[in-house]
């Protein structure tokens, strides 16, 4: 069990999380109609709200699934873990009006890529958080030796595939690939480590 202080700590994370996912359904748009055929023509027209909540929803929750499998192993915080967790944590505040832009018309590069962007900097941030863990000492007792390097490089993995999908935006929709990717790609990097 953390101490009190990092108890609060990861009490907040889980909550500031919780909120931006909600955050993401209240953008939803409402559709409208006298009809059903005209609701469910509504609900067509804003079919890449649904598909860029449905994206967000699930980066959001592979973001705290991730946070909370290598956290339940802490025994502390210390100033460089709670800065990089505060840093995380903007990032996925973000992603909810990340996701609106990415809903949007017009201007897919630019927009596409700063989703992706802020994604790749979230990743990242997780792997500085699982690196810094063990090497501070903030580990507790009984973590298999294998759990944070695995972190660390799955968080690479997810990172290396928002990044690589910023430039493949320029070709077209097709970059929306490069995010599919990433649970193979996290799938790999495990069964590389386990092998290792």
């Amino acid at each position: 069990m953390p101490p009190p202080a990092a108890e609060r700590i990861l009490l907040f994370t889980d909550a500031v999380v919780a909120i931006a996912i909600t955050l993401l359904a209240l953008e939803l748009p409402l559709p409208h109609g006298q009809t059903n055929s005209e609701l469910w023509h509504s609900a067509g027209e804003g079919r890449s709200e649904y598909q860029s909540f449905l994206i967000s929803f699930a980066v959001v929750w592979a973001h705290w699934s991730s946070h909370r499998g290598i956290f339940r192993a802490v025994r502390g915080f210390d100033s460089v873990l709670s800065a990089l967790n505060g840093l995380w944590l903007l990032m996925v505040v973000l992603i909810p009006f990340a996701m609106k832009v990415l809903a949007a018309d017009g201007a897919f590069q630019a927009r596409f890529g700063f989703f992706a962007v802020i994604q790749t900097i979230a990743a990242l941030l997780f792997a500085l958080m699982a690196r810094h863990i063990p090497r501070a000492g903030l580990a507790g007792p009984g973590v298999p030796p294998g759990t944070f390097p695995l972190s660390v490089a799955k968080s690479i993995a997810i990172a290396a595939c928002f990044a690589v999908s910023v430039p493949v935006s320029l070709t077209g929709e097709w970059a929306y690939l490069c995010w599919g990717a990433a649970p193979f790609a996290t799938r790999l990097v495990a069964r590389w480590r386990s092998r290792a």
